[in-house]
């Protein structure tokens, strides 16, 4: 009034950026927990499912999978994390399996992780390069026969043809 001028307030925003969160980490995606959703899902977005699906999901960021959600579906996400129930092929980088999460189905990943009282049925390959490592073959010990890669000793000692009772006679 006096030759001051009053900024505007500056809109607070609704929820605070994370350091370091992209912008398709965000859950875009709900399904509640009293829904029951038949079909498919595509999406570029996060996807949370608290209810009941039956179809086949696929995103390209995160998948949560609440404690009531009960899925039958192929499910190929970058993340997935399951609390609830899944019966179906699961592919992804990461998929966690938490204490709740039951899962029947195959695996592909490149990270597993499966917490303590999770339910896992199902084959896992994981998609990493990695060569088994290389182990020697044990080295043999000198063979009694030329040609023979080796013999076998017994650790118990031969019996004697003479029997205990008797004595060796000294000469």
């Amino acid at each position: 009034m006096f030759g001051k001028e009053k900024k505007a307030p500056q809109p607070t925003p609704a929820v605070a950026p994370s350091s370091g969160a992209v912008p398709s980490a965000r859950i875009e995606t709900i399904i509640g927990p009293n829904t029951h959703f038949r079909g498919e899902i595509i999406s570029e977005g996060g996807v949370r499912i608290d209810g009941i699906f039956e179809g086949n999901i696929e995103t390209t960021s995160n998948l949560v999978i609440g404690e009531s959600a009960k899925i039958i579906a192929e499910i190929k996400a970058n993340n997935v994390s399951i609390s609830g129930a899944v019966k179906g092929n699961v592919t992804g980088n990461r998929v966690e399996v938490l204490e709740t999460g039951r899962v029947w189905g195959d695996l592909t990943v490149n990270s597993l992780l499966l917490n303590e009282g999770a339910y896992l049925r199902g084959q896992t390959t994981m998609h990493a390069d990695i060569e088994p490592p290389m182990i020697e073959a044990p080295k043999s010990a000198p063979s009694a026969e030329p040609g023979r890669p080796g013999t076998i000793v017994d650790v118990q000692p031969a019996r004697s043809t003479q029997s205990f009772a008797q004595e060796p006679s000294e000469e």
